[in-house]
């Protein structure tokens, strides 16, 4: 496919995996519309990294996908739209659900319904915590999908949302899943930050929560290629395909293994406040990625051991910025 100049938005613009994929698209030549949330500062997020050479490409917008207005008027003139605009912590999603419900499924809403006004392709970014706890490993894109949190219930519902739409509409859609993906620019909300940042500081205790929930880490470039890959293949529209590697770590054995590329010492130390409600833990998630390899031709490449090595890189340039010991919900 040829990007040179094709005109897409890019929802959740300024985030962790937004801001990565803003940069690629701008790399492969796109023209390069990012809806990053309204704040008073005007902080573009993470796009204040994007290089020189690449800003004539990006526009940056102010607006919310919870406003239909600004939603409207940032998809126009769009041929694409990959929306990854979300509240994604699940431990705040406890203390706060019906944002969850505005943001998130709302939001997925605004974005279809601008979408096809438009006729533009969308790509919708969904999650792998919406299966729950599995009852088979490992998990395809048939797997029942079950809510163990509010945030999870919102990815759902967006989920069928955007479903309903391609059924109803004959809207391009396509729902990606990525299964807990890391790298530079994520917060020390996700659990490989908080180890990382713990052990680079030199501090002798490591505070996490439950060790033993097993998950499917994903190099956020992987990710960001399955987006690429979703809007050029005519194959995944109507189509739900997770994107994960196949392997899954616990908690206790990925702070081992980052322990160990780091050549540093640890102790555990479980913070009671770190652990999820027993019922909302969910305690596996590894994925089949038969379905990416065959729809898009997708596989991850990125290593775990390499991607930890990468991240944590990443996090000591700028550990003077990050919070360690401090728990982030």
């Amino acid at each position: 496919m040829d990007w040179s100049g094709k005109p897409v938005l890019v929802t959740g613009a300024g985030g962790f995996i937004g801001s990565h994929l803003t940069e690629r698209l701008l790399e492969l030549g796109a023209s390069v519309r990012a809806l990053v949330h309204y704040n008073a500062m005007s902080s573009p997020g993470w796009l204040a990294a994007v290089p020189d050479r690449l800003r004539p490409g990006l526009e940056i917008a102010f607006g919310d996908v919870r406003d239909s207005d600004s939603v409207h008027k940032a998809m126009a003139g769009r041929e694409a739209v990959l929306h990854l605009a979300a509240l994604i912590s699940v431990p705040y999603s406890f203390e706060a659900p019906r944002s969850f419900l505005d943001t998130n499924v709302a939001g997925a809403l605004n974005i279809l319904s601008a979408a096809n006004a438009q006729g533009a392709r969308v790509v919708i970014a969904s999650s792998s915590e919406v299966y729950g706890t599995p009852t088979i490993t490992p998990i395809t894109e048939a797997h029942p999908l079950q809510a163990h949190s509010p945030y999870a219930a919102s990815k759902i519902a967006a989920d069928k949302f955007a479903e309903s739409f391609h059924h109803s509409y004959g809207t391009a859609v396509t729902v990606l899943r990525p299964f807990n993906t890391y790298g530079p620019r994520q917060s020390t909300r996700a659990v490989l930050p908080v180890i990382l940042s713990q052990l680079l500081s030199g501090e002798p205790k490591v505070r996490l929560g439950s060790l033993h929930p097993q998950r499917d880490l994903t190099f956020v470039d992987d990710t960001v290629a399955g987006f690429v890959k979703a809007v050029e293949s005519g194959r995944a529209i109507g189509e739900t395909i997770q994107l994960g590697t196949g392997r899954t770590t616990s908690i206790g054995d990925l702070v081992k293994l980052a322990a160990r590329l780091l050549n540093v010492e640890f102790e555990i130390e479980t913070e009671e406040k770190r652990v999820r409600p027993a019922d909302a833990e969910v305690e596996v998630l590894l994925s089949d990625p038969a379905a990416a390899r065959e729809l898009l031709g997708w596989k991850p490449t990125v290593s775990l051991e390499d991607g930890i090595i990468r991240t944590a890189e990443w996090m000591q340039s700028s550990l003077g910025e990050s919070p360690t010991a401090q728990y982030v919900v």
